[in-house]
């Protein structure tokens, strides 16, 4: 599969006991599911305002002299992109993580040019980590469900059934992803 492709390809939840055996699908579904509801939250409140009733107060003005309307309205379309970024990681995680970390980078960067707001960046950079954490381990699971890795002699491992020892069956689409 090429890399592009497998940048987009749809990814099934583990079944429940890989998830209950396996600490690396755990962590990929943790963060596949905090990269879910987290945007989409966050999107939902710049409608509703109930987290926080001033949203444009985080909009840089450089960003806000480029897009067209009022900060308001800049806020109503960064609340539809991070409810749609959301929705993407949870149908492709691959490309929501890296989605999510732009859009992740980008935020940060208007809070450092507002000012006062180090903390969120900081905050957010954290979570900027954490997205490509979600990148890659998306882009290493394979399609029955398991994590593939490669350990230092280069051999495909599973480590979707909890044993990483045991070799995994040589499928040159697996090994071709992981170089």
């Amino acid at each position: 599969m090429s890399t592009i492709a497998g940048l987009f390809r749809p990814i099934s939840f583990p079944t429940s006991s890989r998830l209950r055996n396996d600490p690396v699908n755990q962590v990929f579904t943790l963060l596949r599911i905090g990269f879910f509801a987290l945007p989409i939250l966050m999107g939902l409140d710049k409608f509703v305002e109930v987290m926080n009733d001033n949203w444009p107060m985080y909009l840089a003005s450089e960003y806000n002299d480029i897009i067209p309307g009022s900060a308001q309205d800049a806020m109503y379309i960064v609340g539809g992109v991070e409810i749609l970024a959301g929705l993407i990681v949870f149908v492709v995680p691959r490309f929501g993580g890296l989605l999510v970390a732009g859009w992740l980078a980008g935020i940060i960067a208007s809070l450092l040019l507002v000012g006062g707001y180090g903390d969120i960046a900081l905050r957010d950079f954290g979570l900027l980590l954490a997205a490509l954490a979600l990148f890659r381990l998306a882009g290493v699971y394979s399609p029955d469900g398991g994590a593939v890795v490669s350990d230092v002699s280069g051999k495909a491992a599973s480590l979707g059934n909890g044993t990483a020892d045991r070799p995994r069956a040589a499928d040159s689409r697996q090994t071709a992803r992981l170089g």
